[in-house]
């Protein structure tokens, strides 16, 4: 289900953003989604962002076992 959502930008970032849009004749949101979705990817990618997940997923995991006890 899709989630709407706000953003807030820059004026700069707002016109370069409606900028590329209009070039690529897509709508702002189809633009944003693009770039949230190749971030993403990268993310997925990044050997140290993923090891600073795995990190975090273990703190939380710790964490709940705690709760579940």
């Amino acid at each position: 289900m899709p989630k709407a959502m706000t953003l807030r930008l820059t004026d700069e970032q707002a016109a370069e953003l409606a900028a590329i849009a209009r070039i690529e004749n897509v709508p702002i949101s189809e633009e944003v989604r693009r770039a949230l979705t190749e971030h993403i990817a990268a993310r997925r990618r990044d050997k140290a962002f993923q090891r600073r997940l795995k990190a975090s997923i273990a703190r939380n995991q710790e964490i709940l076992n705690r709760l579940a006890t």
